[in-house]
């Protein structure tokens, strides 16, 4: 989330961050795009498991009665869509506001909605079922082993996720505006650890829960991630230690690329039987015991 903050205002610096129509048409376009490789993603993890149990390929493409909707390339569109549509149409200086309002707001919420208990009695939970309905949403396991509907990538849950990724709008902010790398590195270091500080102190009384987005968790690992990125200027932008880094960067710059097919192959590999030592086991399972 932060590092597609980041990128977001990088990529809308050449529009000024006017609301012009080819930069509503690039955030609406690019919005669209993700969410559908996302559910495209999901119909092909459940296409696999339907072959795998012995459909046929008719059966096993057309379960659209129980495809989940939401997702984390979904999650990812949403978050990038709201956030780029504020961007573009906010006076900068209000952001902090912005982020502040939905992270205080969705505290309330889970405190006051049940929001912090495992159960459909969970307001996130309530909210995902009546919009989206019960067969569309994740099936999750509570700790003594009882199914609900629960989606860990839900609707309420993404505006502390748009807050998140504005946060990282702001970084890029201040890493472009920011010329001299040392004074970069200095700054990002001490918000990184503010905000991490912050998180670690309030999850007192808003635990650091990654199924629930919780606040607390957004302010550590932006907090993290930004005192990560700071170490990583350091080394490559100021040591000038730049070849060990060259294998990464074609996984930065194509970073969807590499997670479609991250997602193809993990279907596959967890979903393609074969006989081994006398029983069939996926292709994940046979990698593991071997």
């Amino acid at each position: 989330m932060v590092i597609m903050g980041i990128s977001t205002f990088i990529s809308l610096r050449k529009f000024n961050f006017e609301p012009s129509i080819n930069a509503i048409w690039k955030i609406i376009r690019r919005t669209v795009l993700i969410f559908v490789i996302g559910m495209a993603l999901g119909w092909f993890g459940q296409f696999t498991r339907g072959l795998a149990s012995g459909e046929t390929i008719g059966t096993a493409a057309t379960h659209f009665d129980t495809l989940r909707i939401l997702g984390v390339l979904q999650r990812l569109a949403l978050a990038y869509g709201f956030a780029a549509l504020i961007a573009v149409t906010v006076k900068h200086k209000y952001l902090v506001w912005i982020i502040v309002a939905p992270l205080v707001g969705y505290f309330l919420i889970l405190a006051f909605g049940n929001g912090f208990e495992m159960s459909e009695q969970n307001v996130l939970s309530i909210v995902d079922r009546a919009i989206l309905g019960r067969n569309h949403i994740y099936q999750d396991t509570t700790p003594d082993g009882q199914k609900i509907a629960f989606e860990i990538l839900g609707l309420l849950s993404t505006l502390p996720a748009i807050a998140q990724v504005l946060m990282g709008f702001l970084f890029g902010k201040l890493i472009i505006e920011t010329k001299d790398n040392h004074s970069k590195v200095e700054k990002l270091l001490i918000w990184g650890a503010v905000l991490a500080f912050a998180g670690l102190l309030l999850q007192y009384g808003c635990s650091i829960n990654k199924k629930l987005w919780s606040p607390t968790y957004v302010l550590v690992t932006t907090g993290f991630a930004v005192q990560l990125l700071a170490l990583l200027i350091w080394i490559i932008d100021i040591n000038h230690q730049q070849k060990w880094s060259r294998f990464f960067h074609a996984f930065g710059v194509n970073p969807l690329i590499v997670y479609v097919f991250a997602g193809v192959f993990a279907n596959l590999f967890g979903n393609i039987n074969i006989s081994y030592s006398g029983e069939s086991i996926s292709i994940k399972g046979y990698m593991y015991s071997v």
